[in-house]
């Protein structure tokens, strides 16, 4: 039998590819912004000590001297921006390309010695009374554009040490990020994939997109060898995976220990100024909703006809149907799905789709996965590796999702303000997937295609609120269990994952060993702390886009103010603005409503279809 390859980059047809061309015409071009760069980085040693008021007379002074210094600071920052997005977009097109690997690097250093330059600036601000940045601001009126950064300064004042202290800390920066890097080049790019017999007999080689398909494979045969293959793979690994996450937990500690935090969840929430109770609010609320869970898990068992279910068996859909979607057909439903949020939208969104902003299919040694990225003053790209499937239509609306609220927030906030925290990331994205789930109800007759939906509805929860809050809950630990003193081995963290896995599933899935190794193959847990807002998104996104789909064109206008807001407030107050309160349990006990409505609605039309 033929193993059936991957294609490699020169071989994927230009119009499948981004165009990268929009923000340097050539290498050499980028170059000379790497260039500019480095040479604007010496001038900011010109204000450290200069800061502060002469004498109290002298706020004026010091005001404009400050402006300037933020005006350098901002147009340096865009024209880096453009040069780290350039270099790790290329590379992420073929992760064993030395050369664009090297660029990558050679603008993560850029980006930390522009950090460490500024390194000054909180330290110094910070020695001055509140009172005195405020006259400052008052003394000079376009200080007030940095108002909100200069009020988040004064919330963390317990929290930045000295410039000597602050500049060390920026230096290593390269050290205390290298764990990301090194997982992230040995998933993408050193790890051998494992070849196993796929549909009809073809040898296929097992790489993430494939493995994608694979698990939904209505072959309980074809995707337990999927599952066994790839949980496998990624045991022979545990231990260098182990070493880089450990490494990145110690990071962690460092920065929370430095910063005077008591925890480094603490730490990380405290950036967004979000309240540990937030956390602790979705993963109670998770739990108290399991036996929702073990429902629908009990009738997955019955509907394929299983005796016992296995986690090889948790992705099949329930449903077969000949679900394969070309580009152009994702791309017109997804426009149509989005149109209650109004034709500007749309037709941003058709420009998108229309300009090669998207990166669409697998090649060898591809970053995996899918995402939104881009920065001021170009368009917001996206990568996918996309399959053919509704599967792959729901990312691809996903991803648009987050590329709006780019655009939006580039557009509209001026540049101090023009991105969005982490905590209200997944919202736009995963409201365009639940428009486009109500969308494909709408139009669906198809007693077979409907449930395919809904089954994709439930999965959406199952998947992003109790398996993203299953990832937290082992973030969390395992940073407790570092803080407390154990290392971090690959036997803690193997036992940690099985045992959440047997908590969340174990009432109705049968108990295995191989998920033991799933933790493995978790990019976002290098950006730590960062998973749970995938389940606090879509508690957020489904009550958005219930009150889109309901109230029309109000609740439309108050979902794209909130993409227009970028980090212009807190994220917590944006969203409140927008129609939603994450500070309560409220929004994630309503998803799991929507979740016991969709269950029963499938129960209902699954036993008509049965009966028909």
């Amino acid at each position: 039998m033929t193993v059936k390859a991957q294609i490699t980059r020169s071989e994927v047809p230009v119009e499948l590819t981004w165009d990268l061309t929009l923000i340097y015409k050539t290498d050499a071009d980028w170059e000379k912004d790497f260039s500019a760069v480095e040479s604007e980085i010496p001038k900011f040693a010109a204000f450290k000590g200069k800061l502060k008021p002469a004498r109290s007379s002298a706020t004026a002074t010091a005001g404009r001297r400050l402006l300037s210094l933020f005006k350098l600071r901002d147009e340096t920052d865009i024209i880096l921006g453009k040069v780290s997005v350039y270099a790790t977009m290329r590379w992420h097109q073929d992760t064993a390309n030395g050369f664009y690997g090297s660029m990558s690097k050679r603008a993560d250093n850029l980006s930390k010695n522009f950090s460490a330059a500024l390194s000054f600036v909180d330290p110094e601000l910070l020695s001055l009374k509140a009172e005195t940045l405020a006259k400052m601001v008052a003394k000079t009126p376009e200080l007030e554009l940095y108002q909100h950064q200069l009020d988040e300064l004064n919330r963390q004042r317990a929290h930045v040490r000295s410039a000597e202290i602050e500049e060390v800390l920026a230096e290593a920066a390269d050290i205390t990020g290298s764990a990301g890097t090194i997982a992230e080049t040995l998933d993408d790019a050193d790890i051998k994939h494992p070849v196993i017999e796929g549909e009809d007999g073809q040898m296929v080689e097992l790489t993430d997109g494939t493995y994608q398909l694979l698990r939904q494979s209505h072959d309980p045969a074809v995707r337990r060898r999927a599952h066994e293959a790839m949980f496998t793979n990624y045991k022979g690994y545990r231990n260098t995976f182990a070493a880089t996450y450990s490494a990145n937990v110690k990071a962690d500690m460092f920065k929370a220990k430095t910063r005077y935090f008591d925890s480094c969840i603490e730490r990380s929430l405290s950036n967004n100024n979000i309240p540990v109770s937030v956390y602790d609010n979705l993963v109670g609320t998770v739990h108290k909703n399991l036996p929702l869970l073990h429902r629908y898990l009990e009738m997955r068992k019955k509907i394929l006809g299983l005796e016992t279910l296995h986690y090889a068996d948790l992705y099949v859909p329930l449903i077969e149907v000949d679900a394969k979607v070309s580009r152009e057909v994702q791309n017109a439903t997804v426009l149509a799905a989005v149109a209650p949020l109004g034709q500007n939208y749309v037709e941003r969104l058709r420009v998108a789709f229309e300009s090669r902003w998207i990166d669409e299919i697998e090649n060898a040694n591809k970053h995996s996965g899918a995402y939104s990225w881009g920065t001021y003053g170009t368009p917001s790209f996206m990568l996918l590796n996309d399959t053919g499937t509704i599967d792959s239509m729901y990312t691809r609306a996903h991803e648009a999702g987050h590329s709006m609220h780019s655009q939006y927030t580039r557009e509209f906030q001026p540049y101090p303000y023009a991105h969005y925290i982490t905590f209200v990331a997944e919202v736009a994205s995963i409201s365009n997937e639940q428009l486009l789930s109500a969308h494909l109800l709408k139009i669906t007759t198809d007693p077979k295609m409907r449930l395919y939906i809904l089954n994709h509805q439930l999965e959406s929860i199952r998947t992003t609120l109790i398996r993203q809050t299953l990832f937290a809950e082992f973030e969390r630990k395992a940073h407790a269990i570092a803080e407390a003193g154990t290392p971090l081995t690959a036997d803690v963290l193997c036992k940690l994952h099985k045992d959440l896995n047997h908590e969340y599933y174990g009432a109705v899935v049968e108990a295995e060993d191989l998920i033991e190794n799933e933790w493995a193959r978790i990019p976002h847990f290098y950006g730590s702390f960062y998973v749970f807002t995938y389940a606090t998104g879509i508690a957020a996104a489904v009550a958005l886009s219930r009150q889109i789909l309901t109230e029309g064109a109000p609740a439309a206008e108050r979902h794209i103010n909130f993409l227009k807001s970028g980090c212009s407030d807190y994220g917590i107050n944006i969203l409140r603005k927008a129609g939603v309160d994450l500070s309560t349990p409220a929004p994630v006990q309503a998803a799991f409503d929507m979740f016991a409505e969709t269950l029963a609605t499938f129960e209902k039309e699954y036993a008509a279809y049965k009966a028909s």
